[in-house]
């Protein structure tokens, strides 16, 4: 037997080292043993990949379940907006409709004055008004046809609830027949009914003037008194009337608070009273009491002829800076003047007598009653 040299024993030893260091695999298709690593290693691999199968199994099912429950949701959304819009939709249709007025309000802020304007600028702005009626109406007088106290006052009681052209074509047959005070008094009213007829009212208003000519007669000695407080004591006479006749027969400042003086003081935003003798008081403190006459005639001259109750003609007036009522009526220039009545429109004045300076102006008379007369719009005016 041969012995083995140191070499031949080297490389065996070199040998049995790399067996034991690198242990071979196990062949294709054979299960490895149980407690060795490589069978652990193998199990947590399969773990590892179950696990990741449920969790991408569970992603999915999560994403599905978001896929189908956002349509339902989007369909609430827009079933709850289309329930919700017919209620928001007339409040919108509102806000637009009021919106050209706020602009229009706007537009012309700085010729209107403000609502909350101080009493210095109210009383300011009144005394405006003024100055520039008068200056449109230089000639502005009581409309009604008189010649002493006496027919002022009968005058005034029997224009109520009709116009001063009427009265001013009936008084003429009146005064003719019953000059003074005693012979109304002693009238037979059947007879006054006749001629008052005309003017509405008629038996009412025959009381009232000859009830008021037995006043004079029996308590006055058959003279219109000059004072308020009695004035204000005989039939048919208020305090509008006994204003007009002391202002107009005696001289004495009186502001007259008829349907035009009331309608415009309003207009202009002068008072917010509603009751004659409040806004008689709340006129009558933002101007000189010297003014109060002369102040009421122009205020009624521009109502009968201008800003009327029912459709002003704002386009043709001269005070529409003023005013913050500016567009209650036609605003167009053409339009409006076309609505113009008695002298401003070219048509009789209410008198059949006026005074020369309304004459001087360019005014007309009135036709007495009976005499033709053009178709005019001044005609059944107040």
């Amino acid at each position: 037997m041969k012995k083995p040299t140191a070499e031949s024993g080297a490389a065996v030893k070199k040998t049995a080292a790399r067996g034991a260091a690198a242990p071979s695999a196990p062949a294709a298709g054979t299960a490895e043993p149980l407690g060795s690593a490589g069978a652990k290693r193998a199990t947590a691999k399969r773990a590892a990949a179950k696990t990741t199968a449920v969790k991408k199994t569970a992603a999915v099912k999560k994403t599905t379940a978001a896929k189908k429950t956002a349509p339902a949701k989007k369909a609430a959304v827009v079933r709850t907006t289309t329930k919700k819009a017919p209620a928001k939709k007339p409040a919108a249709k509102k806000a637009a409709a009021k919106k050209p007025a706020a602009t229009a309000g706007t537009a012309k802020a700085s010729a209107v004055p403000p609502r909350n304007e101080s009493r210095t600028a109210l009383v300011r702005r009144a005394r405006r008004i003024d100055r520039e009626l008068a200056e449109v109406y230089p000639y502005a007088h009581p409309e009604l046809d008189f010649e002493n106290p006496f027919q002022l006052v009968v005058a005034t009681v029997l224009s109520a609830q009709t116009t001063d052209l009427r009265v001013n074509q009936t008084t003429p047959a009146l005064f003719a027949r019953y000059p003074t005070p005693e012979d109304l008094a002693e009238a037979d009213p059947e007879k006054v009914e006749e001629i008052l007829r005309p003017t509405g009212f008629f038996r009412a208003k025959t009381r009232s003037v000859i009830g008021l000519a037995r006043a004079l007669r029996d308590d006055f000695g058959g003279e219109v008194p000059g004072r308020l407080e009695d004035l204000v004591k005989l039939p048919g006479v208020g305090r509008k009337t006994a204003f007009v006749v002391l202002g107009n027969a005696f001289g004495r400042p009186g502001i007259t608070v008829d349907t035009h003086f009331q309608r415009l003081v309003r207009r202009w935003r002068w008072t917010d009273e509603q009751e004659p003798d409040k806004i008689e008081a709340a006129v009558g403190a933002l101007f000189p009491k010297s003014d109060w006459t002369m102040l009421s005639h122009h205020v009624i001259f521009h109502g009968r002829r201008i800003c009327h109750a029912r459709k002003p003609a704002c386009g043709a007036c001269p005070i529409a800076p003023l005013c913050p009522s500016f567009g209650e009526g036609e605003t167009d220039p053409e339009k409006a003047r076309k609505l113009l009545k008695y002298e401003k429109g070219g048509f009789p004045g209410q008198r059949l007598n006026p005074p020369q300076a309304y004459l001087d102006a360019g005014g007309t008379a009135a036709p007495p009653l009976g005499a033709p007369a053009p178709d005019s719009p001044a005609r059944g005016a107040g």
